[in-house]
């Protein structure tokens, strides 16, 4: 294992395993040159607003991680599954990493892909040096202990890599190599990088409608890369609100969806914007 070292912090290792599984990932979707097909990319497409918008910002993000809204639990279970399709984690893995992320935000030790340890850390280092504090069931359940205790949830977080297999059958039936290459390699590489930027380059670049204590941004064109999640300077004034664009220009299609389960009756207490008038900048 090798190593690397930021300023007064303990040595952090290299996990060769995570390295592998991304590198190979990314590996594999530099075929799509030699499988293109309109269909296939417009099944990365698909896929990428399906597990990324539904699965992981309505999903793993509003609904999970902050309880934004409820809807009937057979729904956030279906919806949940699609988060684990996007290979990000399992959702106690994540609800329980963005946790700490609002708890501790930026702070270097707590906030696991905290911003001052630089773009590259944020974006997606803290993965390639897993500290065991965020990645042992063990210890990041306890963020997320409503997750924890349900059996579902324990069976999604461990097993959640397995959903992959039924996935690219269901793709090579009905498209061959092409809609496997694009519907999981692809796709999974596209949607890595669009919620990562929400932890590396919200945090950087941008404007602010609220004055807080941390470093977090409104990016417009992260906000179109993730459906809504880019307006982040938003998020953290008020991490429980279900909405995220709040200016009538701050596009969130994830709200548009979470919207339309209110109007369908499937989505209650949905969380809105309280007045916040006094914070702005």
């Amino acid at each position: 294992m090798h190593s690397a070292t930021t300023e007064g912090k303990q040595p952090l290792n290299l996990s060769w395993i995570n390295v592998a599984f991304f590198g190979t990932i990314h590996a594999l979707a530099l075929l799509a040159p030699w499988f293109f097909s309109w269909s296939a990319l417009g099944v990365t497409i698909f896929l990428h607003w399906l597990f990324g918008s539904i699965g992981i910002c309505l999903g793993y993000h509003r609904l999970l991680s902050h309880r934004s809204f409820q809807v009937p639990k057979w729904l956030e279970y279906a919806i949940a599954i699609l988060g684990a399709l996007a290979i990000q984690g399992g959702p106690i893995f994540w609800v329980a990493g963005h946790r700490l992320h609002h708890a501790y935000t930026e702070d270097e030790d707590k906030d696991p892909y905290s911003s001052k340890r630089g773009f590259w850390w944020s974006h997606m280092q803290w993965i390639l040096y897993p500290r065991s504090e965020f990645f042992e069931p063990e210890t990041y359940k306890r963020f997320a202990p409503e997750l924890a205790r349900d059996p579902f949830y324990c069976w999604l977080n461990r097993y959640f890599l397995l959903l992959q297999i039924p996935l690219g059958i269901l793709l090579y039936v009905l498209g061959g190599w092409s809609f496997v290459i694009y519907g999981i390699f692809v796709r999974s590489v596209l949607l890595w990088h669009s919620t990562w930027l929400i932890n590396s380059a919200t945090h950087l670049w941008g404007y602010c409608n609220f004055k807080l204590d941390d470093n977090s941004r409104n990016l417009w064109w992260a906000a179109i890369l993730t459906y809504g999640e880019g307006w982040h300077n938003n998020h953290h004034a008020d991490p429980k609100v279900a909405k995220a664009g709040l200016n009538w220009w701050e596009i969130d299609m994830t709200w548009w969806a979470i919207k339309g389960l209110q109007t369908l009756g499937l989505a209650k207490k949905v969380v809105m914007p309280s007045n916040q008038a006094s914070a702005k900048v």
